[in-house]
């Protein structure tokens, strides 16, 4: 089951993530990067789906 406070994060929390702004955030979930659900008008961002996405733009890099 999801613990809220660890399992899924918000925006801002992936914006400090990521080290990236509202717009690129939102940019990354509307274009369907990172894995992620909605609720009303609340993005719900798993925290594994961040994990896969930062994985899955490092391997591009490393081409």
């Amino acid at each position: 089951m999801y613990n809220e406070t660890t399992d899924l994060i918000s925006i801002e929390e992936l914006c400090d993530i990521l080290l990236i702004g509202r717009s690129k955030a939102y940019e990354l979930l509307n274009s369907k990067k990172i894995k992620a659900f909605r609720i009303g008008n609340s993005w719900k961002i798993p925290r594994l789906a961040v994990e896969e996405f930062i994985l899955s733009e490092s391997r591009l890099i490393k081409k």
